[in-house]
């Protein structure tokens, strides 16, 4: 049995966060396990607005020993982390397990939230965790936080900040536009692997349910990396993951909709 693990917050609406990461394992055939960083919650008498909960330094530490130790890891991935020591934690340990196939989910903000939720661990992210990574997936925003630029609004700019991630130290770097881009009738993310530049396009979805996409991405993307696939191969199987997710995702209440990762083997199209 393949087995991975995600370092990440706890959504509890369960759409995103480690429970989206856990779902997208379980369809990908691998076996998932999860160190809780901190807990998301969502106030169903304040519009939906979130508060996030770190879990104690020693509480993560003695998780990420129960899985990395006791368990043994394939391939990891991470999420939001939320607190310096947090990251500084998940670098020890995927560097003193080895685990090269690491992606890094660069979580910066909530869905709906246009600002980061911690910019001062932006360069801290960046310094620790960025070399590390085999593949880092931010979207718009997290892409001009790691490269220091303006939010990128157009393929061009995607490229310009895909290119700055990698002098960063980031390998393989999938910037995803989705529908966000300017002027696109499709969803349109860019990959670069520091020599070519590859665009990774899907039809657009017409939905306003897309919580937890990019959690879902990155885990499907760290499932097969886990199963021996070459980063691109492995961003391309999670395109059409994610896009068929997206495609039957739901109404969870008038604020939030997931997608449906199962989708797949129910048949849908």
């Amino acid at each position: 049995m393949i087995k991975v693990v995600t370092i990440a917050g706890s959504d509890a609406s369960g759409g995103a966060g480690l429970e989206a990461d856990l779902k997208t394992f379980e369809e990908y055939s691998v076996y998932g396990m999860a160190a809780v960083t901190v807990i998301a919650t969502m106030d169903p008498d304040n519009c939906w607005h979130h508060e996030v909960f770190p879990i104690e330094e020693k509480a993560l530490r003695a998780q990420l020993q129960t899985i990395f130790k006791g368990v043994g890891v394939s391939a990891a991935k991470t999420g939001m982390l939320g607190t310096p020591y947090a990251v500084n934690l998940a670098a020890e340990y995927i560097k003193e397990y080895k685990i090269d196939r690491y992606v890094l989910d660069p979580v910066m903000v909530c869905k709906g939230n246009d600002e980061a939720l911690n910019p001062e661990l932006n360069n801290l992210v960046a310094e620790k965790l960025l070399p590390l990574s085999l593949v880092v997936t931010p979207n718009l925003f997290e892409a001009g936080q790691l490269a220091e630029m303006k939010t990128p609004a157009t393929i061009e700019e995607m490229k310009t900040a895909a290119k700055r991630i990698h002098e960063r130290g980031g390998r393989n770097i999938f910037v995803k536009g989705g529908s966000k881009l300017e002027g696109q009738t499709s969803a349109v993310d860019i990959f670069y692997n520091g020599k070519e530049f590859l665009q990774v396009e899907s039809a657009l979805i017409d939905t306003t349910w897309i919580h937890g996409s990019g959690c879902t991405t990155a885990a499907a993307i760290t499932a097969g990396l886990a199963f021996d696939l070459e980063p691109y191969e492995a961003v391309s199987r999670a395109k059409k993951f994610i896009t068929l997710s997206l495609r039957n995702s739901f109404e969870l209440n008038q604020w939030v909709g997931p997608g449906n990762p199962a989708a797949w083997r129910k048949g849908f199209n």
